[in-house]
């Protein structure tokens, strides 16, 4: 029996909230729309944990959509930004910290030559689009349904079901005009890939993809999947775009490209390269980089790059995950993780798949297998959005979507695994 979470002060806070920002928040996932019920309103985190303005605690798999992968507030990065905050919050001017992680960065990632850092990886897709289109001298794009890549019109695409279509406008305030250049398909889909090329001969400037899918929940590649899509783009004079603004630096310390090693010819990164402050980044080949101003014609800013907090949360960061054992550190819980949640739910009576690569794992309540979004669309929302509810009452924070990846960190333990799997046996026993 638990005893029943008091939200007093989170559900005060929350209602006060929807009258002066839209929905109560900024940005719609946190509103708990999906999953029914009152958000709870954070007031500090630490580690792998979260407590909210009523006192509750949690250990958290959200860890801020990712950046948190060493833990939150980690004593060295929050030590490093005590120290660069003496020196100014911004400088609008070059400083020496862009150097040094941007040579992380090319060192890390294989694909990366040069690099522009930005604020946030909505950014980073936006200006990555530009250049491909840029270089390429093509408009067209293709895209795969289920995959997210910030809230640029031209990416805010509702895919066909089945066969590959012409994206029609997935927002209101999304012209026509502007996604009548963007292209889907189904993920992990390679034919549906090359009718669009046979279809649009010399048109199509690239193909950008979360190379492992996080936002219609985890999906993986199917074996061969990244690999046909760089033979495709090659054939047809297109580019290759990885997306790891979420698995950059979490699935491998040079992402997935390092872990399947196929090579794109640029990426998006963001997360975990801010160390928990807002940044993102583009990166790739030096020829297509110097097409940027002001090496370049093509032009993207931003008053805030390279901000000096940014960059010295990013650094200490990937500092931290350079030391041995972290990322084994992280498949290892997080087996244990999604394996002990597969295996409740069997146990339990529930259909359900999933997986995990690194420090990225997925639940879905179908009995799978789920290799694309519209596989994922037949999970039962009604049975996660209950786990969610009992999981969460029970002081396990978990994304407040089906359609979300969780993400574990060096600061979770055996015990906290421990502890969540005896909470979801307790939660899926009573659904």
């Amino acid at each position: 029996m638990t005893i029943p979470l008091i939200t007093t002060k989170s559900e005060e806070i929350f209602a006060a909230a929807q009258k002066i920002m839209p929905g109560g928040v900024n940005s719609p996932v946190r509103a708990f729309k999906s999953v029914g019920g009152q958000p709870i309103i954070f007031d500090r985190v630490k580690g792998a944990y979260a407590w909210d303005v009523d006192g509750n605690q949690y250990i958290d798999y959200v860890g801020s959509w990712g950046p948190a992968i060493c833990g939150h507030a980690h004593p060295d990065v929050i030590n490093a930004l005590k120290a660069a905050l003496e020196k100014g919050t911004s400088f609008g001017a070059p400083c020496l910290l862009e150097n040094i992680l941007a040579e992380m960065v090319i060192d890390a990632v294989p694909s990366v030559e040069m690099v522009r850092f930005v604020n946030s990886g909505t950014e980073a897709c936006l200006s990555v689009l530009r250049l491909m289109r840029a270089f390429t001298g093509r408009d067209k794009l293709i895209k795969f349904e289920g995959c997210y890549h910030g809230h640029g019109d031209m990416f805010l695409v509702k895919a066909g079901s089945g066969v590959a279509t012409l994206g029609l406008p997935d927002s209101p305030g999304v012209p026509k005009a502007v996604t009548s250049t963007t292209l889907t398909a189904p993920y992990n889909d390679l034919e549906a890939v090359k009718q669009l090329f046979n279809e649009n001969p010399g048109e199509i400037a690239g193909v950008i993809l979360e190379p492992i899918v996080g936002n219609a929940g985890f999906i993986p590649p199917d074996g061969g999947f990244l690999e046909g899509l760089r033979v495709l783009t090659r054939e047809n004079g297109a580019l290759l775009v990885f997306d790891e603004v979420m698995t950059g630096f979490r699935i491998a310390y040079g992402g997935v490209q390092e872990k399947f090693g196929v090579i794109p010819d640029l990426t998006t990164l963001g997360k975990v390269i801010g160390g928990g402050l807002p940044v993102g980044a583009y990166g790739g080949r030096r020829d297509i980089m110097s097409m940027v101003a002001p090496a370049g014609p093509m032009y993207q800013a931003g008053t805030l790059s390279g901000n000096p907090l940014a960059m010295t949360a990013g650094i200490k960061t990937l500092e931290l995950l350079q030391k041995p054992g972290t990322y084994e550190y992280l498949d290892k819980i997080t087996k244990k993780l999604s394996n002990g949640l597969l295996q409740i739910a069997k146990e339990t009576g529930h259909a359900a798949c999933g997986g995990q690569i690194s420090g990225m794992f997925g639940l879905f309540f179908t009995s799978g297998p789920v290799h694309n979004y519209e596989d994922a669309k037949k999970s039962d929302l009604a049975k996660f959005s209950r786990f969610h509810r009992g999981m969460l009452e029970r002081g396990i924070y978990l994304a407040p979507s089906q359609f979300e990846a969780g993400f574990t960190s060096l600061a979770h333990t055996d015990e906290d695994i421990d502890q969540t799997l005896a909470v979801a046996r307790e939660v899926m026993s009573s659904l």
